[in-house]
Protein backbone atom coordinates (compact mmCIF):
# COMPACT_ATOMS: atom_id res chain seq x y z
CA UNK A 1 0.00 0.00 0.00
CA UNK A 2 1.36 3.40 -0.97
CA UNK A 3 1.58 6.29 1.44
CA UNK A 4 -1.24 8.02 -0.45
CA UNK A 5 -3.48 4.95 -0.23
CA UNK A 6 -2.69 4.53 3.44
CA UNK A 7 -3.53 8.18 4.05
CA UNK A 8 -6.87 7.86 2.25
CA UNK A 9 -7.59 4.65 4.18
CA UNK A 10 -7.01 6.39 7.49
CA UNK A 11 -9.28 9.27 6.45
CA UNK A 12 -12.06 6.83 5.55
CA UNK A 13 -11.68 4.99 8.87
CA UNK A 14 -11.87 8.33 10.70
CA UNK A 15 -15.00 9.33 8.79
CA UNK A 16 -16.67 6.00 9.53
CA UNK A 17 -15.78 6.33 13.20
CA UNK A 18 -17.17 9.87 13.31
CA UNK A 19 -20.37 8.75 11.59
CA UNK A 20 -20.76 5.87 14.02
CA UNK A 21 -20.31 8.13 17.04
CA UNK A 22 -22.77 10.61 15.57
CA UNK A 23 -25.36 7.89 14.93
CA UNK A 24 -25.10 6.50 18.46
CA UNK A 25 -25.35 10.01 19.91
CA UNK A 26 -28.45 10.76 17.83
CA UNK A 27 -30.05 7.46 18.75
CA UNK A 28 -29.39 8.10 22.46
CA UNK A 29 -30.89 11.57 22.28
CA UNK A 30 -33.92 10.38 20.35
CA UNK A 31 -34.52 7.44 22.70
CA UNK A 32 -36.55 9.30 25.30
CA UNK A 33 -36.88 7.57 28.68
CA UNK A 34 -40.19 5.91 29.43
CA UNK A 35 -42.45 8.34 31.30
CA UNK A 36 -42.71 7.61 35.01
CA UNK A 37 -46.17 6.35 35.85
CA UNK A 38 -48.04 4.13 38.26
CA UNK A 39 -47.68 0.43 37.42
CA UNK A 40 -50.35 -1.91 38.73
CA UNK A 41 -48.17 -4.94 38.02
CA UNK A 42 -45.53 -3.73 40.47
CA UNK A 43 -48.22 -2.99 43.04
CA UNK A 44 -49.59 -6.51 42.63
CA UNK A 45 -46.11 -7.94 43.23
CA UNK A 46 -46.10 -5.95 46.49
CA UNK A 47 -49.39 -7.60 47.49
CA UNK A 48 -47.80 -11.00 46.96
CA UNK A 49 -44.72 -10.01 48.95
CA UNK A 50 -46.84 -8.92 51.89
CA UNK A 51 -48.88 -12.10 51.89
CA UNK A 52 -45.57 -13.98 51.88
CA UNK A 53 -44.76 -12.47 55.29
CA UNK A 54 -47.68 -14.40 56.73
CA UNK A 55 -50.05 -12.75 59.24
CA UNK A 56 -49.13 -9.11 59.94
CA UNK A 57 -51.06 -9.03 63.18
CA UNK A 58 -49.73 -6.66 65.87
CA UNK A 59 -46.83 -8.21 67.75
CA UNK A 60 -46.23 -10.98 65.21
CA UNK A 61 -43.03 -11.68 63.28
CA UNK A 62 -44.81 -10.70 60.07
CA UNK A 63 -45.78 -7.37 61.63
CA UNK A 64 -42.13 -6.64 62.39
CA UNK A 65 -41.00 -7.78 58.95
CA UNK A 66 -43.48 -5.68 57.03
CA UNK A 67 -42.50 -2.52 58.91
CA UNK A 68 -38.86 -3.03 57.97
CA UNK A 69 -39.80 -3.86 54.37
CA UNK A 70 -42.05 -0.82 53.93
CA UNK A 71 -39.32 1.43 55.31
CA UNK A 72 -36.73 -0.09 52.99
CA UNK A 73 -38.95 0.28 49.92
CA UNK A 74 -39.73 3.90 50.74
CA UNK A 75 -36.10 4.84 51.35
CA UNK A 76 -35.07 3.12 48.11
CA UNK A 77 -37.60 5.36 46.34
CA UNK A 78 -36.00 8.47 47.89
CA UNK A 79 -38.43 9.18 50.72
CA UNK A 80 -37.51 10.12 54.28
CA UNK A 81 -39.12 7.73 56.76
CA UNK A 82 -40.12 8.38 60.36
CA UNK A 83 -41.77 5.98 62.79
CA UNK A 84 -44.51 7.52 64.91
CA UNK A 85 -44.56 5.41 68.07
CA UNK A 86 -47.54 5.65 70.37
CA UNK A 87 -49.80 3.56 72.58
CA UNK A 88 -53.55 3.03 72.81
CA UNK A 89 -55.41 0.68 75.13
CA UNK A 90 -52.03 -0.52 76.37
CA UNK A 91 -51.06 -1.58 72.85
CA UNK A 92 -47.91 -0.29 71.12
CA UNK A 93 -48.49 1.49 67.83
CA UNK A 94 -46.01 2.03 65.00
CA UNK A 95 -47.26 4.35 62.27
CA UNK A 96 -44.88 4.74 59.33
CA UNK A 97 -44.62 8.26 57.87
CA UNK A 98 -42.90 8.96 54.54
CA UNK A 99 -42.17 12.47 53.31
CA UNK A 100 -39.99 14.07 50.65
CA UNK A 101 -38.84 16.98 52.81
CA UNK A 102 -39.82 18.93 55.91
CA UNK A 103 -42.72 20.75 54.23
CA UNK A 104 -46.06 20.33 55.93
CA UNK A 105 -48.29 17.99 53.91
CA UNK A 106 -50.93 19.41 51.62
CA UNK A 107 -52.12 15.84 51.03
CA UNK A 108 -51.88 12.74 53.20
CA UNK A 109 -52.39 9.36 51.56
CA UNK A 110 -52.96 6.62 54.10
CA UNK A 111 -53.48 2.86 54.33
CA UNK A 112 -53.30 0.34 57.17
CA UNK A 113 -50.67 -2.40 57.12
CA UNK A 114 -51.84 -4.66 59.95
CA UNK A 115 -54.00 -7.72 59.36
CA UNK A 116 -56.75 -9.07 61.57
CA UNK A 117 -56.17 -11.67 64.29
CA UNK A 118 -59.29 -13.68 63.50
CA UNK A 119 -61.23 -14.61 60.36
CA UNK A 120 -64.48 -14.10 62.20
CA UNK A 121 -66.57 -13.73 59.02
CA UNK A 122 -65.39 -17.00 57.47
CA UNK A 123 -68.26 -19.18 56.27
CA UNK A 124 -66.34 -22.19 57.60
CA UNK A 125 -66.84 -21.92 61.36
CA UNK A 126 -63.77 -24.08 62.00
CA UNK A 127 -61.54 -21.40 60.40
CA UNK A 128 -62.79 -18.41 62.34
CA UNK A 129 -59.93 -18.63 64.83
CA UNK A 130 -57.32 -18.32 62.06
CA UNK A 131 -55.72 -15.00 61.09
CA UNK A 132 -56.81 -13.16 57.94
CA UNK A 133 -54.20 -13.35 55.12
CA UNK A 134 -55.05 -9.72 54.31
CA UNK A 135 -54.17 -9.58 50.61
CA UNK A 136 -56.92 -7.07 49.94
CA UNK A 137 -57.70 -5.90 53.48
CA UNK A 138 -54.33 -4.39 54.24
CA UNK A 139 -51.86 -5.34 51.50
CA UNK A 140 -53.70 -3.67 48.60
CA UNK A 141 -53.66 -0.22 50.17
CA UNK A 142 -50.01 -0.56 51.18
CA UNK A 143 -49.14 -1.66 47.64
CA UNK A 144 -50.80 1.39 46.09
CA UNK A 145 -48.96 3.75 48.43
CA UNK A 146 -45.61 2.11 47.74
CA UNK A 147 -46.08 2.33 43.97
CA UNK A 148 -47.11 5.98 44.35
CA UNK A 149 -43.87 6.48 46.27
CA UNK A 150 -41.84 5.01 43.39
CA UNK A 151 -43.61 6.88 40.60
CA UNK A 152 -44.72 10.25 41.94
CA UNK A 153 -42.70 13.18 40.52
CA UNK A 154 -40.74 15.24 43.03
CA UNK A 155 -42.27 18.57 42.03
CA UNK A 156 -45.84 17.90 43.19
CA UNK A 157 -47.65 19.52 46.08
CA UNK A 158 -46.24 18.31 49.43
CA UNK A 159 -47.43 14.75 50.10
CA UNK A 160 -47.06 12.45 53.09
CA UNK A 161 -47.62 8.73 52.79
CA UNK A 162 -48.75 7.24 56.09
CA UNK A 163 -49.01 3.53 56.83
CA UNK A 164 -51.28 3.10 59.84
CA UNK A 165 -50.88 0.39 62.42
CA UNK A 166 -53.63 -1.40 64.40
CA UNK A 167 -56.60 -0.48 62.24
CA UNK A 168 -58.24 -3.85 61.95
CA UNK A 169 -58.64 -5.32 65.46
CA UNK A 170 -62.01 -3.95 66.53
CA UNK A 171 -64.65 -6.19 68.14
CA UNK A 172 -61.83 -8.20 69.74
CA UNK A 173 -61.49 -8.10 73.54
CA UNK A 174 -58.88 -5.53 74.60
CA UNK A 175 -58.78 -3.86 71.16
CA UNK A 176 -60.66 -1.30 69.12
CA UNK A 177 -60.77 -0.16 65.51
CA UNK A 178 -58.50 2.52 63.94
CA UNK A 179 -56.11 2.89 66.88
CA UNK A 180 -53.13 3.89 64.72
CA UNK A 181 -54.86 6.63 62.75
CA UNK A 182 -56.50 7.96 65.90
CA UNK A 183 -53.10 8.25 67.58
CA UNK A 184 -51.69 10.01 64.51
CA UNK A 185 -54.58 12.49 64.23
CA UNK A 186 -54.34 13.33 67.94
CA UNK A 187 -50.54 13.57 68.19
CA UNK A 188 -49.12 14.80 64.86
CA UNK A 189 -49.79 18.57 64.51
CA UNK A 190 -50.46 18.90 60.77
CA UNK A 191 -53.47 20.35 58.96
CA UNK A 192 -53.49 18.94 55.41
CA UNK A 193 -55.98 20.11 52.82
CA UNK A 194 -56.94 16.51 52.10
CA UNK A 195 -56.57 13.11 53.76
CA UNK A 196 -57.29 10.17 51.46
CA UNK A 197 -57.47 6.62 52.80
CA UNK A 198 -57.30 3.57 50.54
CA UNK A 199 -58.61 0.32 52.00
CA UNK A 200 -59.64 -2.91 50.26
CA UNK A 201 -59.11 -1.51 46.78
CA UNK A 202 -57.60 -4.56 45.06
CA UNK A 203 -60.68 -6.74 44.56
CA UNK A 204 -60.62 -8.23 41.06
CA UNK A 205 -64.31 -7.29 40.86
CA UNK A 206 -63.76 -3.70 41.93
CA UNK A 207 -66.74 -1.49 42.78
CA UNK A 208 -65.86 1.62 44.79
CA UNK A 209 -68.91 3.62 45.81
CA UNK A 210 -68.90 7.10 47.33
CA UNK A 211 -68.52 6.74 51.10
CA UNK A 212 -71.21 8.83 52.81
CA UNK A 213 -69.04 10.43 55.52
CA UNK A 214 -66.28 11.52 53.13
CA UNK A 215 -65.63 15.14 52.19
CA UNK A 216 -67.84 15.85 49.19
CA UNK A 217 -65.52 18.26 47.36
CA UNK A 218 -62.50 15.97 47.52
CA UNK A 219 -64.34 12.79 46.62
CA UNK A 220 -65.90 14.65 43.67
CA UNK A 221 -62.43 15.63 42.43
CA UNK A 222 -61.14 12.06 42.72
CA UNK A 223 -64.18 10.43 41.10
CA UNK A 224 -64.04 12.98 38.27
CA UNK A 225 -60.37 12.14 37.70
CA UNK A 226 -61.22 8.44 37.62
CA UNK A 227 -63.99 9.02 35.08
CA UNK A 228 -61.71 11.09 32.84
CA UNK A 229 -59.12 8.27 32.90
CA UNK A 230 -61.75 5.68 31.96
CA UNK A 231 -62.23 4.08 35.38
CA UNK A 232 -65.83 5.11 35.92
CA UNK A 233 -66.86 1.46 35.87
CA UNK A 234 -64.81 0.96 39.04
CA UNK A 235 -65.40 4.33 40.75
CA UNK A 236 -69.20 4.24 41.01
CA UNK A 237 -70.67 7.73 41.35
CA UNK A 238 -73.28 6.71 43.93
CA UNK A 239 -73.29 6.69 47.73
CA UNK A 240 -73.61 3.35 49.45
CA UNK A 241 -71.81 2.90 52.80
CA UNK A 242 -70.98 4.90 55.92
CA UNK A 243 -67.68 3.56 57.18
CA UNK A 244 -65.67 3.84 60.37
CA UNK A 245 -62.19 3.72 58.89
CA UNK A 246 -58.86 5.51 59.11
CA UNK A 247 -60.41 8.69 57.71
CA UNK A 248 -62.74 8.97 60.75
CA UNK A 249 -60.29 10.52 63.25
CA UNK A 250 -59.38 13.20 60.70
CA UNK A 251 -63.02 14.06 60.08
CA UNK A 252 -63.52 14.30 63.85
CA UNK A 253 -60.55 16.69 63.97
CA UNK A 254 -62.22 18.93 61.38
CA UNK A 255 -59.99 17.90 58.48
CA UNK A 256 -61.35 17.07 55.02
CA UNK A 257 -60.94 13.33 54.54
CA UNK A 258 -62.09 10.67 52.09
CA UNK A 259 -62.32 6.89 52.33
CA UNK A 260 -61.76 4.98 49.09
CA UNK A 261 -63.02 1.48 49.86
CA UNK A 262 -64.77 -1.40 48.14
CA UNK A 263 -66.80 -2.92 50.95
CA UNK A 264 -68.59 -5.33 48.60
CA UNK A 265 -65.78 -7.83 49.06
CA UNK A 266 -66.98 -11.37 49.80
CA UNK A 267 -63.69 -12.42 51.44
CA UNK A 268 -63.65 -9.65 54.06
CA UNK A 269 -62.30 -11.01 57.35
CA UNK A 270 -62.08 -14.55 56.01
CA UNK A 271 -59.22 -16.94 55.27
CA UNK A 272 -60.07 -16.45 51.59
CA UNK A 273 -58.60 -12.93 51.48
CA UNK A 274 -55.63 -14.07 49.40
CA UNK A 275 -53.66 -12.60 46.50
CA UNK A 276 -55.58 -14.55 43.85
CA UNK A 277 -58.64 -12.42 44.73
CA UNK A 278 -56.69 -9.23 43.91
CA UNK A 279 -55.91 -7.92 40.43
CA UNK A 280 -53.23 -5.64 39.02
CA UNK A 281 -55.95 -3.93 36.95
CA UNK A 282 -57.85 -2.87 40.07
CA UNK A 283 -54.68 -1.58 41.72
CA UNK A 284 -53.88 0.28 38.50
CA UNK A 285 -57.27 1.98 38.43
CA UNK A 286 -56.93 3.28 41.99
CA UNK A 287 -53.25 4.14 41.87
CA UNK A 288 -53.40 5.81 38.46
CA UNK A 289 -56.38 7.90 39.57
CA UNK A 290 -54.64 9.12 42.72
CA UNK A 291 -51.37 9.68 40.83
CA UNK A 292 -53.07 12.01 38.33
CA UNK A 293 -55.17 13.70 41.00
CA UNK A 294 -52.00 14.64 42.89
CA UNK A 295 -49.80 15.50 39.90
CA UNK A 296 -52.43 17.79 38.41
CA UNK A 297 -52.84 19.84 41.57
CA UNK A 298 -51.17 23.27 41.23
CA UNK A 299 -48.15 23.80 43.47
CA UNK A 300 -48.74 26.87 45.61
Amino acid sequence: MTKRAAFIYLILIGLLFTLAIGWYTWAFLMDEPEPVSFKGSRAYADVQTQEGFGPRTPGSEGHTQIRAWIQSELESAGWVVEIHESERMGRPIYNIIAKRNEDAPQIILGAHYDTRFFSDQDPDLSKRGEPVPGANDGASGVAVLLEVARSLPKDTVPVWLVFFDTEDQGSIAGWDWILGSRAFAEEIPVRPEAVVIVDMIGDADLNIYLERNSNVAIRTEIWSTAARLGYDDKFINEEKYSMEDDHTPFLEAGLPAVDIIDFDYPYWHTTGDTADKVSAESLQAVGDTLWHWIVEKPVQ
